[in-house]
């Protein structure tokens, strides 16, 4: 079928970002006595809005997170994102192949950050106000509304968008909006790629791709 829009995740699929955003949250957990790796970090609270994350974690330790927490981890993450933060390989040159066709970021991140990630990548001229954050929702991904609210946005019928996701959890946001969806495999935080496409695949995604050379196959 021909797309009648495309629907980007953010980190993971624009911003290479997911290597240290879970080094930073892994490195504030531990600071406020919640001892947390990196890997644990990527394996529970990947691809999932902040209000989701803060109830996984208050379930994981049996206790509240510190009023000032969230604030003193986002200082700590935009410290590392500026050691040398970077666009995913491929996503700039991919933008420039897609002419008129609508498109929009549908990401559980605030938009505050998404913002300024994009003005660091210079890529915001790209998707100018068609940014949607499930931050601060209640039914962040895996359901559907973030997704649906993108192609609210842009005018378009749910089935006739092309979803990207990196994450099972916001692939299966993207598939119950009724999308269809490659799960991209090109970011580095994905050491086992194979790996992480059989567990895509596994979720229901209809393509996967190992970089952007393969989105465009797609597209």
């Amino acid at each position: 079928m021909s797309f009648a829009a495309i629907i980007f995740d953010f980190d993971g699929v624009i911003a290479d970002s997911e290597v240290r955003a879970n080094q930073s949250l892994a490195e504030s957990l531990t600071a406020v006595g919640m001892a947390t790796t990196y890997d644990e970090c990527l394996r529970d609270y990947y691809g999932h809005n902040w209000q989701e994350t803060q109830r996984r974690i208050e379930a994981r330790f049996g206790r509240p997170l510190p009023a000032d927490f969230r604030e003193t981890h986002r200082t700590r993450a935009r410290s590392r994102f500026m050691e040398g933060f970077d666009a995913v390989p491929g996503a700039p040159a991919f933008l420039d192949t897609l002419g008129p066709m609508p498109r929009a970021i549908a990401s559980s991140s605030r938009a505050e950050y998404i913002g300024w990630a994009l003005g660091l990548f210079g890529l915001g001229h790209h998707f100018g106000d068609q940014i949607y954050s499930a931050d601060g929702w209640d039914r962040g991904k895996p359901h559907p509304d973030i997704y649906l609210a993108a192609a609210k946005g842009l005018g378009v019928d749910p089935a006739r968008c092309l979803a990207i996701e990196d994450s099972p959890t916001g692939a299966q946001a993207a598939l119950a909006a009724g999308m269809t969806v490659i799960g991209f495999c090109g970011a580095g935080h994905i050491v086992d790629r194979a790996a992480h496409g059989a567990m895509l695949r596994g979720v229901g995604v209809h393509h996967i791709a190992h970089s952007y050379d393969e989105v465009l196959l797609v597209a």
